[in-house]
């Protein structure tokens, strides 16, 4: 029973915890569900009203890069689901909601307007034909991938940051090399831009703080491994000179030898109220 008790209020503080994910996976639910009980021919017609393709982009560009983020084009909502658990509630909670939209955001803004520019020269050179220009390009992958190369900060070694990028940018850079198209462009783009806006500052505050803490643990540790020589006894660890050795107040008190008494002086105190001292 005190299991049954503890889940709902460990998965409701999980959620609090990435706000932001939750509340854009359960957007991405309901479109999907409504999606699918479209016909074939109305959901591409419904799709390709909100694709980021370049006549789009030319006619109402913030509707269709926000409405965009908002459908999966390739993928279920669970797999999605397994990925913004991995990737997105992590950076989230690291870097807060207001930096991880602001992330979110540019890396899809940025990586559309880049991989689209592609196609429009490759279209104007000829390596692509004219009515790609109404291409169907809608998802979630360019935000995803640009959080993807922002974590690549979080980790707190130095050489798991670089294994960990050096996996990241092989496996989009791979996919660029073998397929060539316009999306495999802007999900590489958009790595470069997660790692760039962290590396070049652009998110400051607490994720730059991470970073440099980590820096600074990374050399206290350097600095632990070295050999240190031996201090003398009675010798001081900065100024390597000799020191008196210094007694507490009560030691000095202990030890200082009494006074003389003259047969005019006060009677000593009642035991009870006389101070005494540690053997």
């Amino acid at each position: 029973m005190g299991i049954l008790r503890a889940t709902p209020r460990a998965v409701a503080h999980y959620v609090r915890r990435a706000p932001g994910t939750f509340v854009w996976l359960a957007i991405l639910l309901i479109t999907t569900y409504v999606v699918r009980h479209l016909s074939p021919g109305f959901e591409n017609h419904f799709l390709e009203r909100r694709s980021t393709n370049i006549h789009n982009l030319w006619k109402d560009p913030v509707r269709v890069l926000i409405g965009s983020a908002m459908y999966l084009d390739g993928g279920t909502w669970l797999f999605y689901f397994v990925l913004y658990n991995l990737f997105h509630v992590p950076a989230e909670r690291w870097l807060g909601t207001g930096r991880w939209l602001a992330v979110c955001a540019v890396a899809h803004v940025g990586a559309t307007y880049l991989s689209e520019g592609v196609l429009l020269l490759a279209i104007h050179y000829g390596h692509a034909p004219h009515h790609d220009v109404f291409v169907r390009d809608i998802g979630v992958s360019y935000a995803l991938a640009g959080v993807q190369g922002v974590l690549t900060f979080r980790l707190p070694w130095r050489w798991a940051r670089w294994a960990y990028g050096f996996c990241v940018l092989a496996f989009y850079g791979a996919a660029l090399v073998q397929g060539r198209t316009f999306t495999d462009v802007g999900h590489f783009t958009s790595v470069l831009i997660g790692i760039g806006l962290l590396a070049g500052g652009a998110v400051v505050g607490g994720p730059a703080r991470y970073v440099a803490r980590c820096g600074a643990l990374e050399r206290r540790e350097r600095g632990r491994g070295r050999e240190r020589r031996p201090t003398p006894l009675g010798v001081n660890r900065r100024s390597r000179s000799l020191t008196a050795p210094r007694l507490s107040r009560a030691g000095s008190a202990c030890r200082r030898s009494p006074a003389p008494t003259s047969p005019t002086a006060t009677p000593p105190a009642p035991a009870s109220s006389r101070s005494r001292c540690r053997s």
